[in-house]
């Protein structure tokens, strides 16, 4: 029997990775390469196999009948690879290695980001290659160990654990209330300026939810300010751009420095929970196990963004909620 060569199984796994996500450009993504590479080695898979694999056009790739049957194949194939590697790691009492997670931007640069540190310092063996966007990545086809998301996502191969309450509250800059006074009912923001995000992976505007009376309702305000970062939204807010909606986590500093204060705060809700997720195969994960056993940490309860909002603001001297830190 003829040795099958590393090239080969190179190609097989660009392959396999670019028809369960639909093009090179996500393939490579998920395996850290470029895109060229992912598209030369399935063509130099084709080229042994005397086959095309996918139909091609400008914009997606598409299964070919063949391309189908070998698709079946080389997940079988890869799952088996995986499963092997995950026993080798499972059998280690050390985390060490590299451990893929996932995130919404806002949460991994206000909340993961600034605690890596503390987590490398009890983990030094292992690094963390953290992915951001509103993309919600495959967690099973790009070998994402944890995937930190927003709500409740219901999938038989991945295991939850709900992290925090997900607040969304409306905020302005004291400078901009004075100037144009402060909203008492949802119904006031008509008169307001307002500033929205958009979501980058669908392009649709953040609709506000009020809890008013026993109801929900759901607005999407006239905005003068349309962005599709967090960041920029509490930015323009700082600067007094209007009234915007925000997680909590997002403007917590921005409230605690004096610069953003909350406003319509008896209509806001818990919109859906902070959930981290992992592959059901990785529970014996020691890199996984340590990871989730940190974000119990970072994510305390109460979360120490909302005690703020419910605490008098700081003076100049005064330690706020935000200064405590972890253990």
């Amino acid at each position: 029997m003829e040795q099958i060569g590393l090239d080969r199984l190179t190609g097989i796994i660009a392959f396999a990775r670019s028809a369960s996500l639909g093009s090179y450009t996500a393939a490579a993504r998920s395996l850290g390469i470029s895109p060229s590479a992912v598209s030369k080695s399935v063509q130099r898979l084709e080229e042994r196999l005397g086959l095309s694999l996918f139909t091609r056009t400008t914009r997606s790739l598409t299964l070919t009948p063949e391309g189908r049957d070998l698709h079946e194949r080389a997940l079988r194939l890869l799952r088996e690879a995986e499963a092997i590697e995950q026993a080798a790691v499972a059998a280690r009492s050390e985390p060490a290695g590299t451990l893929k997670v996932t995130a919404p931007f806002p949460i991994g640069v206000h909340l993961l980001a600034p605690a890596l540190p503390r987590f490398r310092e009890r983990h030094p063996r292992l690094s963390v290659d953290l992915r951001l966007g509103d993309r919600f990545a495959d967690i099973i086809e790009e070998g994402i160990d944890v995937a930190i998301r927003v709500g409740e996502l219901a999938d038989s191969r991945l295991i939850s654990r709900r992290l925090a309450p997900h607040r969304l509250c409306a905020f302005a800059s004291p400078a901009y209330l004075a100037c144009r006074g402060t909203p008492r009912h949802p119904d006031d923001l008509i008169h307001h300026d307002c500033v929205n995000f958009r979501f980058q992976s669908t392009g649709q505007a953040l609709r506000w939810p009020f809890r008013i009376g026993a109801k929900v309702v759901e607005i999407t305000p006239d905005a003068g300010i349309v962005t599709d970062f967090s960041d920029a939204v509490a930015a323009a807010l700082v600067a007094g751009g209007g009234i915007g909606i925000s997680p909590t986590y997002v403007v917590a500093r921005f409230v605690e420095r004096g610069v953003l204060v909350p406003v319509l705060q008896e209509f806001s809700v818990e919109r859906s929970a902070i959930t981290a997720l992992w592959p059901e195969n990785r529970r014996g994960n020691p890199n996984v196990r340590a990871f989730l056993a940190f974000l119990g940490d970072v994510f305390r309860s109460p979360a120490p963004w909302d005690e703020l909002l419910a605490s008098p603001i700081r003076d100049e001297q005064g330690p706020g909620p935000l200064d405590a830190k972890p253990t």
